[in-house]
């Protein structure tokens, strides 16, 4: 009876975890501590130029609007990162221009902006 108790309890503490975990709010992806106001400062000194207000000068169809991050499949920080680090097309690259973190805290400020319309 003992151990029929032992095991009830250990079962019922691995449900009670596992209730635990599965409801907290995790990101989808990795946390990455980012600055929004530093992302609206390295946007306006190094991409405004050619994506004021999500727009794109040179290739409008590519702007940075949630529809066409969506369509082109730029919609998660890592995905822009990228994009601002290697460039493409036009674009130039940045990973030697821009710190880390300076390309993450961008990506961030341009996915939150894409999500409030460019407002």
């Amino acid at each position: 009876m003992k151990k029929l108790r032992t095991v009830f309890a250990l079962l019922l503490s691995i449900a009670l975890f596992q209730a635990l975990v599965f409801t907290l709010p995790f990101p989808s992806s990795p946390a990455m501590a980012t600055d929004s106001l530093s992302g609206a400062k390295v946007f306006k000194n190094n991409c405004a130029m050619c994506h004021v207000g999500g727009k794109n000068v040179v290739m409008p169809d590519k702007a940075l609007n949630q529809a066409a991050l969506d369509k082109y499949g730029k919609n998660s920080v890592v995905a822009i990162t990228a994009q601002i680090k290697a460039g493409m097309n036009a674009m130039p690259a940045f990973k030697e221009k821009l710190t880390d973190a300076q390309i993450e805290d961008v990506a961030a400020y341009v996915l939150d902006q894409a999500k409030n319309g460019w407002q």
